[in-house]
């Protein structure tokens, strides 16, 4: 497909799960951009899940609402018809909850991306699928030595994530992995995007996994903040900026491969320190448990510096995200959490 790959404001493109967190702050920033977005919903009769979509600047006369599927193959065969490019950015993985036995978390992940992209491969209009990934499919690895840094070679051990039990991040490794060979095997241009934990202001009425996870480290309760509790280095990123990077490599007509997309990496200890002094009348933790001890790598991340993406920095994200949390009403008077 070449250099010809990209698609450009006016035109027509589609975002699965449009009412996720990222999805939906994908949507505003195409909307913003100019272009003409065909977005799929489970139910775009349920308000309380695409309100905040068809509110959007742009969204009577721009956005449309669709019905699909993930594990039904051929449910997107009509949706990306038409479309010049397809950001997949929906998967149906849920933390934490997945029977260890069965994986049953797993053959969703991959079964649901195999299936968008089986409809994309039949889509003579599609020009590039954008799949979002995770730095979850990159970092977890028995082997990686101390001050590792982490790029787009890097893969997560599927044996390493089953020995502890890591189902969501082996699930993520895994669609990404197949996804490849699928793209591969039927001349489909793929770019996929690898957020690290993503931060800043939730669109949709309910709160997001993440968002849930601040919120619980504000109120100085790790049970409420279990990816902070069992991972003590991660990496962050604006929600934004992870929206921002998605259109970048959609548009630039030599985007390849993976991108990963992080602000910065930190230890959940010195993250703490920070918010503490930041928001003092929070009660943020400044020390963890480790559950998994992290060993100290940082993330490559200069594909996407060379595209022009700039990221917004820890205090940016988390200030956006707490103006977020006190326009829901989360925040009383004396700024101390309900």
């Amino acid at each position: 497909m070449g250099e010809a790959a990209q698609s450009s404001p006016g035109e027509l493109v589609c975002v699965t799960g449009a009412n996720g967190f990222l999805a939906s702050c994908l949507v505003k920033c195409l909307l913003e951009r100019g272009y003409y977005v065909r977005a799929t919903v489970r139910d775009p009769g349920n308000a309380d899940k695409v309100s905040h979509l068809l509110r959007l600047p742009g969204a009577s006369e721009r956005l449309e609402l669709r019905e699909a599927d993930l594990l039904t193959e051929g449910s997107f065969d009509d949706v990306v018809r038409g479309c010049r490019g397809v950001f997949h950015t929906a998967s149906p993985v849920t933390a934490f909850t997945v029977d260890p036995e069965v994986l049953e978390m797993i053959a969703p992940a991959v079964n649901g991306t195999l299936n968008v992209l089986k409809s994309c491969a039949k889509a003579p209009s599609v020009r590039r699928v954008v799949l979002t990934s995770s730095t979850s499919a990159i970092r977890f690895m028995p082997e990686m030595p101390f001050n590792s840094v982490l790029d787009d070679t890097s893969w997560s051990s599927e044996d390493f994530c089953r020995k502890y039990k890591m189902w969501y991040y082996l699930a993520k490794t895994v669609a990404e992995r197949r996804a490849w060979e699928f793209a591969e095997k039927n001349n489909l241009d793929l770019v996929t995007v690898l957020p690290s934990f993503v931060v800043g202001p939730v669109l949709p009425k309910n709160l997001s996994s993440t968002a849930l996870d601040v919120l619980g480290l504000l109120k100085g309760t790790l049970c409420d903040a279990k990816k902070f509790s069992i991972y003590p280095r991660m990496g962050y990123v604006h929600v934004e900026d992870v929206a921002l990077a998605h259109i970048l490599v959609m548009e630039a007509p030599g985007a390849r491969g993976r991108y990963i997309c992080s602000s910065t990496v930190m230890d959940n200890d010195k993250l703490g320190e920070l918010l503490a002094m930041r928001y003092p009348q929070f009660k943020v933790p400044t020390k963890f448990p480790e559950s998994y001890k992290s060993k100290y790598y940082t993330l490559d991340t200069s594909k996407l510096e060379k595209l022009g993406l700039k990221f917004r920095s820890v205090e940016d994200m988390f200030d956006d995200c707490l103006e977020n949390f006190y326009h829901r009403g989360l925040f009383s008077l004396t700024d101390t959490l309900y």
